[in-house]
């Protein structure tokens, strides 16, 4: 298919223009004008870039991007990422914020679905967009249980737990990534639980503080969630070969 008829899709399935955001979303790099075969992965680097030309891809779609509010000069790794790239055939399309809001096939849509939350809502507001996700569990679980629940979720244990809230868990936030400043958010509340990707020195005094039960169930891991799903809705939508570079970090 054209790839601009996948970008135009992917830009309103994705409310790209609505959505206000650091992330320069959408179309980042040009590639061929024709696609048969698209990439997913969540980080734009090098190594995604190069496993994308050795697959022969025409387009790439990431989670975090290149290109930010910031002005960044294509010089060093920059320049580097974005040769190879150029040189191997390959376009970029980012999408950030959107997809970790998504309704559907959102990173943290995606964490409730497989923990399992009932009577889900959005929670957790980002410069006037709720991009998390809320919801019960029923019947409530104990920490052991839940913890169990992620990792058949995730793939593997969380990072850090900081269990400092009710011993049942009923009610859980998520926001995937980088979103341990969402804790007072999730405490505010009332929610029993709140589950995010990384950890900070400060987010031990505030869970304390607070009395809530933390789980930072590792950025990388709580953002390959939407992404799988966005591969698994291209490929059920549109004539189009689909791969996911899993290229975890450990963070």
């Amino acid at each position: 298919m054209k790839c601009d008829q996948l970008v135009d899709y992917l830009d309103g399935y994705l409310r790209v223009e609505e959505i206000e955001d650091r992330s320069q979303n959408g179309l980042q790099v040009e590639g061929p004008d024709e696609v048969m075969k698209v990439a997913f992965a969540v980080d734009g680097c090098q190594s995604s870039f190069e496993q994308a030309v050795d697959e022969e891809v025409e387009l790439l779609v990431v989670h975090h991007g290149l290109f930010w509010s910031e002005s960044k000069l294509l010089t060093e790794i920059h320049f580097q990422r974005v040769k190879t790239l150029i040189e191997g055939g390959c376009g970029l399309y980012a999408m950030h914020l959107p997809l970790d809001a998504h309704p559907e096939v959102g990173n943290n849509a995606e964490l409730a679905r497989l923990l399992k939350l009932e009577d889900t809502k959005p929670f957790g507001e980002y410069h006037g967009l709720e991009i998390g996700v809320r919801g019960v569990l029923d019947p409530p679980l104990d920490m052991p249980a839940f913890i169990g629940r992620l990792v058949e979720a995730l793939g593997r244990p969380p990072i850090r737990v900081l269990d400092y809230g009710p011993e049942e868990i009923r009610s859980v936030g998520c926001v995937s990534g980088g979103a341990a400043s969402m804790m007072d958010q999730a405490a505010r509340e009332g929610l029993d639980a709140y589950v995010t990707g990384e950890t900070s020195h400060a987010s031990y005094h505030e869970a304390v503080e607070r009395g809530l039960n933390v789980f930072f169930a590792g950025h990388y891991a709580t953002e390959t969630l939407g992404v799988r799903a966005l591969a698994r809705h291209v490929e059920d939508k549109f004539d189009l070969e689909v791969v996911f570079l899993d290229i975890p970090t450990g963070m």
